[in-house]
């Protein structure tokens, strides 16, 4: 039996948990995109050293368990690079937009049963459903 899904259940329990320490260590949601979003327009100049930190060990630590030996996951994840450059720069504008990304919408906001959360995280989960859908049957990429 394939045993991906568990290292999602054990990524996605350590966001959770990362997210409640972020809320109680400091009162603030976890959002990667505001972060990132205060320390690239200075809004967040007076907590730009714990943004740093975050930002820092957001790369560093899945960086280190796969040069300690993690598991291996392929995640099906094109190698195109003409298509997850473009993909990845509309994630981020859209995150912008909508004020929020998978970590403060998806995470923080459904186990905070904020309204906005969840209506945030069901709208982009359906577009990138939409989007896969039609760059696959158009393109036939992913």
């Amino acid at each position: 039996m394939d045993i991906a899904w568990i290292w999602g259940l054990v990524g996605g329990g350590l966001i959770g948990l990362a997210g409640a320490v972020y809320l109680l260590g400091n009162g603030r949601i976890m959002g990667a995109s505001g972060i990132i979003g205060g320390l690239v327009d200075t809004s967040g100049r007076d907590t730009a050293a714990e943004r740093l930190a975050f930002l820092a060990a957001l790369i560093a630590v899945p960086a280190a368990l796969h040069y300690l030996g993690g598991a291996r996951v392929d995640t099906g994840v094109t190698g195109d690079i003409w298509l997850i450059v473009p993909a990845g720069v509309l994630v981020g504008l859209g995150t912008r937009i909508g004020n929020g990304c998978t970590s403060g919408h998806g995470v923080c906001g459904i186990s905070r049963l904020s309204p906005r959360g969840i209506v945030a995280t069901l709208v982009y989960i359906g577009a990138g459903v939409l989007t896969v859908a039609a760059v696959r049957a158009l393109l036939g990429a992913l």
